[in-house]
């Protein structure tokens, strides 16, 4: 079903909606809904006069189309557009992000004139080229005059850092041919080229653009294809220039000239990096110097190009007619300038030579002369040489700058010692401060020294600084040691302890002790270009105690080998059996979990294309003591059980001590109380429990009844009963005992109820005791029992305390 059908069909479904099918809604919806997900992208367009612009596709890939609102119906095309007419137009895209498909090219033909804008506003999303023609008649010449900093040639082939890439065309009776392309920032400001040329800028942002100054100037230039010119800057500096249509041949019969204007008491000197000379079938190509004033001086592309020259020249490139068959004409050259005053730069051995590098060897004399340089445009370095022949001469050294002639008055910027070992040597390297830090490529050392370490061929095993994890390096080779610092003369070493030792099983052994506070990198030797061939490399990795190291290979590369593999292997100290090994052509974890220090290996094959290199991050982490964690648990549980324990035991016990003090006694008649009981609400000093009617005598002297004299005295009135202590009573013995029934709890009340009415004690009666009334315990309180102290203020009869409610009968002799 097409769209329009959709869209009649969805109309369709709406009206009956509308008159009351809800059903109908559901359907127009879900018919509708895919229109909206492939919806384009419309915008109106206005180009300036004599511009055109030309969308056209840049990539295969989504299907997409762009449309012009052309009469009588509009006009799709799924590759190309152009539009020329300078009025309002309407573009459309029928995919959503066209920008990802098309490309745009605004152009314009322009006169001479000055700064021209681009078509900034224009498609400011997509990827842009601003094209500008330039016409003059035939007899004539167009010059562009760039703006400060000028600008800076490159290959054609490259693009500029800050996305902005221009490039000159001159269009030639054989074709068109690429005069340079440029980048913001250089020493070329002007370029002046002959008939017809094209100046295109491509950029992809949002950015308001100006075309170079332009003006017509003569004569023609009938030979020359362009002029450059440039002026070199003040100080060291090497610029870089290539042919017209570089790296493509340059044209037959034509010419190039480059103007360079040299500053003031400076040197040039010519330097032919790459070209390819032709087969010329007639004339020969030349190189022309020229400087004003002077004759011109012709050479070949293989003869000795100018050296330390001053003053402004220009050099010119011609071309023969050559054999289209083969290669053609391509020149890549430098131009190098320095500071300089007169020739004559260095005085030795009688001779005055001009060099831009010299060596003055040990125990020699050399008188050198700057020609007025600045001391920060020359650059000191110096060497030492240590060595031994056998191990037993081979004594530990410290690495210190010596003192350098006073004479110099530049600074020093680096200074190199080289260590010769013999063949079954091994060479020690440990920082005075305890360690050494790696740093990788990118990375900056903080510190005033750096130390790079190489091998004697240049092979580099690393840059250093102090205070790292590296706790020592040895290398089975001769190497070179670098130090380089922007001021000496605040530093001057020691630099490394060096020591000798015999031969070791692999090329460079690094001893790390990885810090617990942040993660530890470890890069093979030479990183990121990869580790020599045949070679093996060791770090030993001491653990601090208590914690374990996470490893994984944050970026690694394991080429393929011919008859051999690359391998990593990973053991722990002193133990032989590997926990990882991995190859090539094995497919392994990334991640390791080591338990203690242990032994990191990589060997290397002859690789056949990629390098063998890696980065290692070591993360260190606390141990789990589980064992710990289980006797912790079962040390708490076996706590809680013995507290548990005591606990049961002190309830116990506080309960068999409440059951002993408690203590009931059998009342046949009246209420049952037991001494334990708490009934008094109100305290001792708020009650009238210590008031007494009667005190017994017997209870207050009863510590003198021992006493026989008064034993006597008191028989008759005790007829004939005595007693050395108190009798605890201990109920009917006719009989059994009678079943107790423990009272209810009583409710707290404002008033405390001593005496119970007759009705609600015990049925039957109370039998009557067999002992007075004031030697029963009915009649005794027992808070004077538990007090220890029965004296009084006052003597008197006895007066009792009634503790039962139940009214009592007076006792008669018949009774007794």
């Amino acid at each position: 079903m097409n769209v329009h059908a959709t869209i009649s069909l969805s109309y369709i479904l709406f009206e009956k909606w509308l008159s009351g099918d809800v059903f109908a809604l559901g359907c127009a919806q879900y018919l509708i809904a895919p229109l909206f997900s492939l919806a384009g992208r419309m915008m109106t367009v206005t180009p300036d006069p004599d511009t055109i612009i030309t969308i056209s596709r840049v990539t295969s890939e989504p299907d997409c189309s762009v449309c012009h609102n052309t009469v009588p119906k509009p006009t799709c095309n799924p590759r190309f557009l152009q539009l020329k007419d300078p009025t309002n137009t309407s573009v459309e895209f029928t995919c959503p992000q066209p920008q990802d498909v098309f490309g745009v090219e605004i152009n314009r033909e322009i006169g001479m004139s000055d700064c021209e804008p681009a078509e900034s506003s224009l498609f400011p999303d997509f990827n842009r080229t601003f094209t500008w023609d330039l016409k003059v008649v035939s007899t004539r010449a167009f010059q562009l005059d760039f703006p400060e900093p000028g600008m800076q040639q490159i290959s054609n082939e490259e693009t500029c850092p800050d996305e902005h890439t221009y490039s000159l065309v001159t269009y030639l009776r054989t074709g068109p041919a690429t005069i340079g392309t440029f980048c913001k920032g250089g020493t070329v400001t002007t370029i002046l080229a002959r008939y017809k040329g094209r100046l295109s800028l491509q950029v992809d942002i949002d950015d308001f653009l100006c075309m170079f100054p332009t003006k017509i100037v003569s004569p023609c230039f009938s030979p020359v294809v362009a002029i450059v010119k440039a002026n070199l800057p003040r100080g060291v500096s090497d610029t870089d220039f290539i042919t017209a249509n570089y790296p493509r041949d340059f044209p037959d019969d034509q010419q190039m000239r480059w103007d360079f204007t040299v500053p003031g008491m400076h040197n040039y000197t010519m330097h032919f990096r790459d070209h390819t000379a032709p087969e010329c079938l007639q004339k020969e190509v030349e190189v022309e110097y020229q400087k004003e004033g002077k004759k011109v001086t012709k050479l070949t592309l293989t003869d000795p190009q100018p050296e330390h020259q001053q003053g402004n020249f220009n050099m010119t490139l011609k071309n023969c007619q050559t054999n289209k068959t083969l290669q053609g004409l391509t020149l890549n050259y430098k131009v190098s300038v320095m500071r300089s005053g007169h020739p004559g730069t260095v005085i030795k051995h009688e001779k005055l030579l001009v060099k831009e590098k010299i060596n003055v060897a040990a125990g020699t004399k050399a008188s050198l002369s700057f020609l007025d340089c600045p001391y920060e445009d020359v650059r000191l370095t110096a060497s030492k040489v240590i060595g031994c022949r056998n191990m037993a001469s081979c004594h530990p050294k410290v690495l210190t700058l010596p003192k350098l002639d006073s004479c110099l008055r530049m600074p020093l910027h680096n200074f190199t010692w080289h260590l010769n070992i013999p063949q079954d040597g091994t060479v020690d390297l440990v920082s005075p401060t305890g360690s050494l830090q790696q740093f990788l490529p990118g990375q900056e050392c903080n510190q005033s020294v750096s130390l790079h370490v190489a091998e004697a061929d240049g092979f580099s095993i690393g840059s250093f600084c102090f205070n790292g994890v590296i706790k020592k390096v040895q290398v089975h080779a001769n190497v070179s040691i670098t130090a380089t610092s922007k001021d000496f003369s605040k530093n001057r070493g020691p630099f490394l302890n060096v020591s000798f030792s015999q031969e070791i099983p692999d090329s460079i052994i690094y001893r790390v002790s990885p810090g617990i506070s942040s993660p530890t990198l470890l890069s093979t030797p030479n990183w990121p270009e990869g580790m020599r061939p045949s070679s093996t490399i060791s770090w030993i990795v001491t653990l601090p105690s208590q914690y374990q190291a996470h490893m994984q290979f944050v970026n690694i590369s394991q080429p393929k080998c011919k008859d051999t593999h690359t391998a990593i292997k990973v053991q722990m100290l002193g133990q032989e059996e590997e926990i990882m090994s991995r190859r090539e052509d094995e497919k392994t974890e990334d991640k390791l979990t080591v338990s203690q220090s242990f032994y990191l290996n990589m060997s290397n094959c002859a690789p056949e294309s990629e390098k063998f290199g890696a980065v290692t991050k070591i993360v260190l982490q606390k141990k789990t003591n589980l064992l710990a964690i289980l006797l912790g648990i079962a040390g708490a549980l076996l706590l809680l059980l013995v507290v548990l324990a005591v606990v049961c035991i002190v309830t116990k016990k506080k309960k068999r001590d409440k059951m002993n003090k408690e203590s009931s006694i059998y009342i046949g008649k009246g209420n049952i109380f037991r001494p334990g009981d708490m009934h008094f609400t109100k305290s001792r000093s708020e009650n009238e429990s210590h008031v007494y009617d009667s005190i017994d005598e017997t209870m207050v002297y009863g510590h003198l009844l021992g006493d026989t004299s008064y034993a006597d005295s008191m028989q008759d009135r005790f007829k004939g009963m005595q007693m050395d202590s108190y009798q605890t009573f201990t109920g009917p013995t006719d009989g059994e005992l009678p079943v107790i029934k423990e009272p209810d709890h009583e409710p707290e009340m404002d008033q405390y109820k001593t005496f119970l009415d007759p009705s609600e004690t015990f049925i039957p009666s109370r039998p009557r005791t067999p002992i007075d009334r004031q030697d029963s315990l009915g009649f005794q309180d027992r808070r004077m029992v538990e007090n220890e102290l029965y004296t009084f203020k006052t003597t008197g009869n006895i007066n009792t305390i009634r503790l039962s409610g139940v009214d009592m009968e007076p006792l008669t002799e018949q009774s007794m």
